[in-house]
């Protein structure tokens, strides 16, 4: 999967000059938690986030009055407070890349480029997540199965045949290491009649931990 197929392509964005009040509007309007910040030829400056914003302003306990407030704040601009030279990603990265990135560097969200560094959208922890909604199935419904199988080959491979000699429909496979020689499975599959022999089934023949819905 690549950034590419899964970023925001219509990004709002901010000049370095403009005031740390319109970024923040500009945030709140459009429900979003960064903005990066481009100059007059469209060059990446770097990237301001509501939690710039949220350091940068005055604490609540300042003695200024009403009027020196909205002064101070109309003062600080954009490029007082962004963060220059901001990590991004290419657009034909690994969504997978992208989301090792945020993790490591504990970010909410990266700026996709193209091969001459332009700005061509951004890509968020939220778009990670219906990354992950996608891949999982999970909208579908359908019975999860989850399983701890052998690494040894052909472990999955005889419980999915087991499911296609049942004429059951195979939704969509995770896997993940658990050890060595350890996995584990998490097969959905669709709606089907009776629940309960599938599952009496599988924790006959395979080592069937849990599924969910419960029923």
């Amino acid at each position: 999967m690549l950034v590419r197929e899964w970023m925001t392509t219509k990004v709002i964005t901010v000049t370095p000059d403009i005031s740390m009040m319109k970024a923040s509007r500009l945030m709140k309007e459009h429900n979003i938690h960064r903005l990066p910040v481009l100059d007059e030829r469209g060059s990446m400056q770097g990237i301001i986030s509501d939690r710039d914003i949220k350091e940068a302003s005055p604490s609540k306990a300042t003695t200024l009055d009403i009027h020196e407030l909205y002064y101070l704040l109309s003062e600080i601009k954009v490029r007082d407070i962004m963060t220059k030279n901001p990590l991004s990603v290419h657009g034909d990265d690994s969504v997978e890349q992208a989301a090792i990135l945020m993790v490591d560097k504990h970010i909410g969200g990266l700026p996709v480029v193209d091969d001459r560094g332009r700005l061509i959208g951004i890509i968020t922890d939220s778009d990670i997540f219906k990354v992950f909604i996608n891949i999982t199935g999970a909208t579908y419904g359908g019975l999860q199965l989850a399983f701890e199988l052998s690494t040894q080959p052909g472990s999955l491979l005889a419980v999915l045949d087991d499911l296609k000699e049942r004429d059951i429909r195979v939704i969509s496979v995770l896997t993940s290491q658990k050890d060595e020689h350890t996995r584990m499975v998490y097969i959905r599959v669709s709606d089907l009649g009776d629940k309960k022999n599938l599952i009496a089934h599988m924790q006959k023949h395979f080592n069937l931990l849990y599924w969910y819905p419960r029923i």
